[in-house]
């Protein structure tokens, strides 16, 4: 392994699947060509005999602080992202390790659900998440239900309702947005685009690419803050990171597979095939 690689970290939940959470973040990391580490805060399981019904249990709060002593003091990162935190005091660690190390490149993926359900996991949870970690991070990267929550307003359901949610959020102390529309919104089938927005104090826009369409999405919203966080610890700025993620993810959908009947992950390791193509058309902002 080489002396000088970069070191990254995720706090979040394991998917015992392994297709989202810190499996999903770990085998982005690896792909950016980083060095990854992971603070377990729950741990996600499936019930293959109740229709793949979630269940979560969350990590001692002495074994989640030891692992956070383990990779912030023993180790030392150049960026990280929490996901799903599941707990107050997984907040307040993050909140804690966060400013005590001085981590400037980290990335809230506000996760708040499952995929397939349907209300928060926790609304107080996720208060302490927008009071706590919001105005640390350099990019939050909401899906659409995530951000109508921290906004307080209706699910936005076309791309300029995204644009005043994102915008609410940077009024609440958010320094960039990351808003996933994707294949969510009503006409993407017909653009053929995923469009999602990014937001700062300085701009507003659409960021697109070609729609993939499959219903094998699981880990997407993972590995696309992930990817942000593989490119902010590369020296890019939020807005580069943000564009070199959204390709990765494509790339990843394009090669997506079931797991089984009830859900299927992206193929992270697909950037690989295309990556020389990738750099030969220019795209690539490093």
């Amino acid at each position: 392994m080489a002396e000088g690689m970069i070191k990254v970290a995720t706090i979040a939940g394991s998917d015992a699947s392994g297709g989202a959470g810190l499996e999903a973040d770990l085998k982005t990391f690896c792909e950016y060509g980083l060095y990854g580490m992971a603070a377990v805060t729950v741990i996600a399981t499936m019930n293959p005999d109740n229709n793949w019904s979630h269940g979560v249990f969350p990590i001692a709060e002495d074994v989640l602080r030891s692992q956070m002593e383990t990779i912030f003091k023993g180790v030392g990162v150049s960026a990280c992202k929490t996901g799903m935190l599941g707990t107050e005091y997984a907040v307040e660690l993050a909140e804690e390790y966060i400013k005590k190390y001085n981590v400037e490149n980290y990335v809230l993926d506000p996760v708040m659900v499952c995929k397939g359900a349907g209300e928060a996991l926790n609304p107080e949870l996720n208060l302490a998440v927008q009071k706590k970690l919001l105005p640390l991070a350099k990019i939050v990267t909401p899906n659409l239900f995530e951000a109508s929550q921290m906004a307080g307003c209706e699910e936005p359901t076309t791309v300029e309702q995204m644009k005043i949610v994102a915008k609410i959020l940077v009024e609440k102390g958010a320094k960039a947005v990351f808003l996933k529309g994707g294949n969510k919104l009503a006409n993407c089938k017909e653009t053929g685009l995923a469009i999602d927005v990014y937001c700062d104090a300085e701009r507003c826009e659409e960021v697109e690419t070609s729609l993939v369409n499959t219903f094998w999405t699981h880990g997407a919203g993972c590995t696309t803050a992930a990817a942000i966080t593989s490119g902010l610890a590369q020296g890019l700025s939020a807005y580069q990171a943000v564009l070199l993620a959204k390709e990765f993810i494509r790339q990843s959908l394009a090669d997506s597979f079931p797991l089984n009947k009830w859900v299927g992950p992206g193929n992270p390791s697909n950037w690989r095939k295309e990556k020389a193509i990738f750099k030969n058309n220019n795209y690539v902002l490093l």
